[in-house]
């Protein structure tokens, strides 16, 4: 984490197939040496309900699933002072990249984790859930990455990881999602608007008191696009 904060960082190149401009770098410092993902506010796409610094919400999830005890998402921190200038930073996961939600699901060792996910999306309100924003790592934890659209005030959970419909949420994860319910974590205050932290805090206390995971009405647009 420390390296984040506080390494030297270099480009090392452009990560393909996103839709805002996102860099592989090294965040070094002496002898010790990081890959990391560099997300600046310069290479974001306008988006028409979202203000511009989407980086804030990458690291606000973070601080989220730290808050939450569920380590789902990779450090992240804010760099004003990195080469693009302002942007986040998240400790990049070697993986398997040709594994994703609709492969990982398919094998029941991978549920807990993906439960956790859904749960964390949930109280998160992420708009774009993609199947392949959940990495296998090396380590073989399933890690939740580009959480940038999350957050929004208003309903508009987009996922693809509806598997688990209607199930009772665990009692272990309705725990955690109560200490949110009761006091939103500070962090998320320096990252987000009032209205947006007031929300994280309403919808853990609804899924607490649902005990299960939403099922998707039926009239409304669910899934994000593109799929993967």
């Amino acid at each position: 984490m420390s390296l984040l904060v506080e390494g030297e960082v270099e480009i090392l190149g452009r990560l393909p197939w996103s839709s805002n401009r996102t860099f592989l770098v090294s965040c070094t410092r002496g002898d010790e040496e990081t890959g990391a993902v560099y997300k600046p506010v310069r290479g974001e796409r306008r988006l028409w309900d979202f203000p511009e610094g989407i980086y804030r919400r990458e690291v606000a999830a973070y601080e989220l699933s730290n808050a939450l005890g569920w380590e789902l998402v990779p450090e992240t921190v804010v760099r004003d002072d990195a080469p693009l200038g302002p942007g986040s930073l998240q400790r990049f996961v070697p993986a398997d990249f040709s594994q994703h939600h609709f492969t990982l699901v398919t094998d029941a060792r991978h549920h807990d984790r993906l439960r956790a996910i859904c749960a964390f999306d949930v109280i998160a309100n992420n708009t774009d859930r993609k199947s392949g924003h959940c990495l296998l790592g090396e380590d073989g934890a399933v890690w939740a990455i580009d959480n940038g659209l999350c957050f929004h005030a208003e309903p508009k959970l987009r996922t693809v990881i509806w598997e688990f419909a209607g199930e009772p949420v665990p009692d272990t994860l309705l725990a955690d999602a109560g200490r949110i319910a009761e006091r939103a974590p500070q962090a998320l205050r320096a990252l987000l608007s009032a209205r947006e932290v007031d929300a994280v805090r309403r919808r853990a206390a609804e899924l607490v008191a649902s005990g299960r995971f939403p099922v998707p009405d039926p009239d409304q647009y669910h899934y994000p696009w593109p799929l993967v």
